[in-house]
C-alpha cells in the first residue's frame, strides 16, 4: 500500500494501491465514489518522486487541496482533498528526496487555458507606426462639455 484516504466525515480508509489511480463514478475506475456529484472521471492521483499528485479530469464539481480550488496539485502528508463535495485526509510516507516539487504558477496559464476553453494563443504583430498613433490618440483625447455634463448628472442625489 502506498497510502491512503482517510473520510473526514468518517468511514472506511481508501487504500492508494498503485502509482496512478483513476478516481471517478464508473466501476472501471481504480477508485469508485458512487455519489452523484463526482464525474465519471473525476481526478487522478498520481505518484512522482515520492510525492502523491492530484490531477482534475475536467470534472463538473472540481477539487480542492486544503480548501482552495485546483486543477493540479502535490500533495503532502495531512492534506484534505476535497472531491466534489467528499473531503479526505490523505495519509502517506514521502518516499522523495524531502523536497516538494514546485507546483505550476498559478498565474502562468489564463483561466480560459486551464478550463480547455482556450486553443491557440494568436500573436499578431502590430506595425510600429500603428502602435504610436493609436497612443497619440488616447492621450489627445480631452474631456468635453458632455463628458461633464454626464459626471454632474451622475454625482447628483
Amino acid at each position: 500500500m502506498l497510502g491512503q484516504l482517510i473520510p473526514c466525515g468518517g468511514g472506511d480508509a481508501i487504500p492508494l494501491t498503485g502509482p496512478k489511480l483513476l478516481v471517478g463514478r464508473r466501476s472501471s475506475c481504480d477508485i469508485k465514489l458512487d455519489f452523484q456529484n463526482v464525474s465519471s472521471h473525476h481526478c487522478e492521483f498520481e505518484l512522482r518522486d515520492g510525492y502523491w499528485h492530484i490531477r482534475d479530469l475536467g470534472s463538473s464539481n472540481g477539487i480542492k487541496v486544503n480548501g482552495e480550488r485546483c486543477s493540479s496539485k502535490c500533495l503532502t502528508p495531512g492534506d484534505v482533498v476535497t472531491i466534489a463535495k467528499h473531503a479526505f485526509t490523505i495519509h502517506y510516507v514521502v518516499t522523495g528526496d524531502g523536497a516538494a516539487p514546485e507546483d505550476e504558477d498559478t498565474f502562468s496559464r489564463s483561466l480560459m487555458e486551464k478550463a480547455g476553453l482556450e486553443v491557440e494563443r494568436r500573436h499578431i504583430k502590430v506595425p510600429e507606426a500603428s502602435r504610436s498613433s493609436s497612443t497619440r490618440v488616447k492621450q489627445s483625447r480631452r474631456a468635453s462639455s458632455e463628458d461633464n455634463f454626464i459626471m454632474d448628472w451622475l454625482s447628483e442625489e
